[in-house]
């Protein structure tokens, strides 16, 4: 027997293909682009992103953690690079280092550990250097490069200074333009240190999606694209600078994730009758309802009750009262021939209509990338064309 979910993810391969080709015309000769894949690819579901990726062409993949780094070392090729940012247990160490597993290193006990595990299993870690430079989250200090960088020239055989990087504090937004240029120049003297250290990191890498665009000097060896391969420009701002600088009028990125569900019943409400919990809605006309079988617990947020917007037949309908843990009801008065079973779209397109991502965040006070990362793991993702 087989057991329908309540909904499920459409993952379009041609709007990735499309996205890639884009980014890899846009981005600099000889940069290497990382897809950043943390929050489960940002909830387009990582071990069905990872394959496609490569499919396009990518081979080096960005995480946040040993765990979500495992995930894409079982779902990639071995050809393939895996590099963490952010969290690595010691105690994860051996593994990390066993399957070529790059890792940021931002505190001295990190790159001692990794030294040590390096030595015991007679294999060299490669590790990426983090330099605080403005941002105030993780990364070395400027007076702690130089014993960073001694270490790394006396123990050549066991750590691989992989690269030198840094993250900007909000590159998206042109009220952080002074911050970022500070940055920018204290990277660029973490760099003569390491030249004044005699070494060479094989990588210098600091851009994200908005760095790489507004910043294209400091696009460097490597850029570490998230958000923008899914579709979506960082925001509005991003988008209006590309658009202004190119002189075209239309979003060059096609969004790869549309979700669905099905009617789970219709029913008719009488005028002055509540709709769902409490008395949130009250029915000033005879109406007839669809129940659609997806929830807050789905992803779908509270925030929408009475305001949320999804497709069916080809026309718009309103989400009427509470937003339920496992199902919301919709108004489908003005649409005809409503069933049990017919298709429902809350994010994507239907016939001529579209339910954006950033027209669903907005009604939720939510942005992008937290919505996306909100749908739950569990959700069917499927490829499609």
């Amino acid at each position: 027997m087989k057991i329908y979910h309540t909904s499920h993810l459409e993952i379009s391969k041609s709007a990735l293909e499309h996205n890639l080709q884009f980014l890899k015309d846009y981005i600099g000769k000889g940069v290497q682009i990382s897809s950043v894949v943390k929050g489960n690819a940002y909830g387009h579901g990582l071990e069905v992103f990872v394959p496609l990726a490569e499919h396009c062409g990518i081979d080096h993949f960005s995480v946040f953690s040993a765990d979500e780094a495992l995930r894409v070392h079982n779902a990639s090729s071995e050809n393939s690079t895996v590099m963490i940012m952010g969290l690595i247990n010691n105690e994860q160490l051996e593994w990390a280092i066993e399957n070529n597993i790059e890792f940021y290193v931002f505190e001295l006990d990190r790159l001692e550990k990794a030294l040590q595990t390096a030595q015991r299993i007679g294999k060299i870690a490669k590790v990426h250097i983090e330099v605080e430079t403005g941002m105030n989250r993780t990364g070395f200090a400027m007076n702690q490069l130089p014993a960073v960088f001694q270490l790394l020239k006396n123990n050549s055989s066991y750590l691989c200074f992989k690269g030198l990087c840094t993250h900007f504090a909000g590159a998206e937004s042109i009220a952080n333009y002074y911050r970022i240029k500070k940055q920018q120049q204290v990277f660029q003297k973490a760099m003569k240190k390491v030249n004044s250290a005699g070494l060479s990191a094989e990588q210098y890498h600091t851009a994200c999606s908005a760095a790489a665009f507004r910043y294209p000097k400091f696009q460097m060896d490597m850029v570490r694209l998230g958000i923008i391969q899914y579709g979506f420009f960082p925001n509005k701002e991003i988008l209006i600078e590309y658009l202004t600088k190119k002189k075209v009028n239309k979003n060059p990125l096609q969004r790869l994730l549309t979700w669905k569900s099905r009617v789970m019943d219709v029913k008719k409400v009488k005028t002055g009758e509540f709709v769902g919990y409490g008395t949130s809605y009250l029915a000033n006309s005879d109406l007839k309802i669809a129940i659609i079988p997806v929830g807050y617990a789905h992803g779908f947020s509270r925030n929408l009750s009475n305001q949320g917007i999804v497709l069916i037949n080809g026309q718009r309908v309103s989400v009427v009262g509470t937003v339920n843990m496992n199902m919301i009801t919709v108004d489908v008065t003005q649409v005809n021939s409503v069933e049990k079973g017919n298709e429902v779209v809350l994010i994507g397109k239907q016939g001529d209509l579209e339910i954006s991502v950033s027209s669903f965040s907005e009604f939720s006070e939510q942005v992008n990338y937290e919505l996306l990362t909100r749908l739950p793991e569990n959700l069917p993702r499927l490829v499609v064309d």
